[in-house]
């Protein structure tokens, strides 16, 4: 009897966890997609103002480069769940399952992010030919990532 009533214990609990771990998956896929909203406005004006779209100026500039080196520091681990890829959510996530067959290699694509963003927070407001010298790492970081772990839709 205590078997029977632990076995129904049990199978209750893990049938009521099932719903709070979607739930875990798709927030954490909620929140990366937020995060790299926030990269692509900061990165943004920053290729903006190199362009001359944007009117240069330096203390934005600044802002928005060491609000790109912030980010990049920042731990994102838990945004990046097993599970959370394209083929486990389609047409909610671009993210290939690559990324976590290959996890490892991903940390060098992250970490060329964070070398060209403290690159750019240390420069980006030192002048419009300083921001343009240095944002073509930045460029080629999101670039690097987006070839081979982001499919081009949902």
């Amino acid at each position: 009897m205590r078997l029977t009533i632990l076995a129904l214990t049990i199978a209750g609990a893990t049938t009521a966890l099932t719903p709070a771990l979607a739930d875990d998956i798709d927030g954490a896929i909620k929140a990366r997609q937020g995060y790299y909203q926030i990269v692509k406005h900061n990165a943004g004006a920053l290729f903006g103002m190199a362009k001359g779209d944007i009117d240069y100026d330096a203390t934005k500039a600044k802002a928005h480069a060491s609000n790109l080196e912030a980010l990049a520091n920042m731990t994102t681990s838990s945004m990046w769940p097993q599970g959370s890829s394209k083929a486990d959510r389609p047409g909610i996530t671009r993210a290939l399952p690559v990324i976590w067959s290959t996890f490892p290699a991903i940390k060098d694509k992250h970490k060329a992010f964070a070398d060209a963003s403290a690159t750019l927070a240390s420069s980006a407001g030192d002048g419009l030919d300083k921001l343009r010298a240095n944002i073509g790492a930045l460029g080629a970081s999101c670039k690097g990532c987006h070839e081979t772990y982001r499919s081009k839709d949902f």
